[in-house]
């Protein structure tokens, strides 16, 4: 098993960067021809899964988001730690903060429209770290 990570700058607010071409050059430099990666983004914040990534699905997910689980409510986490970030620990929750892959032919076994993404729901940009557990 090899770990490596991907680092990114978000802007928070249900912010989606497609990484799926960080997972395609890190199977590439690792030579990884059959095997399941791993990724596990670092915090309760934010969530990891697959989208087709156009503009106009990011604003159909982030519009959904935004009826489910909506920003401005009474939160009993909100009123805890006196904060205003409830919505994103409950959006997290949801759409979970890990997620497989796996690898076929030196290639990530998604569908043609299909992109692995990182979404972060905080309320402020951060840094956030992904780590990825390559298994061959």
């Amino acid at each position: 098993m090899k770990t490596r990570y991907i680092k990114l700058s978000t802007k928070g607010n249900t912010d989606i960067i497609d990484i799926t071409p960080y997972l395609e050059r890190l199977i590439k430099e690792e030579n990884v021809k059959e095997g399941i990666i791993f990724l596990n983004v670092i915090g309760s914040t934010a969530g990891l899964t697959t989208m087709e990534y156009e503009p106009g699905q990011i604003k159909d997910l982030k519009n959904i988001f935004e009826k489910i689980i909506p920003y401005r409510k009474d939160y009993a986490h909100n009123f805890t730690w006196h904060d205003d970030n409830a919505h994103s620990h409950l959006r997290s929750s949801l759409i979970k903060t890990n997620f497989f892959v796996p690898v076929t032919g030196g290639k990530l076994d998604l569908g043609t429209w299909q992109q692995v993404v990182l979404i972060d729901f905080d309320i402020r940009p951060r840094q956030r770290k992904i780590v990825v557990k390559i298994l061959t």
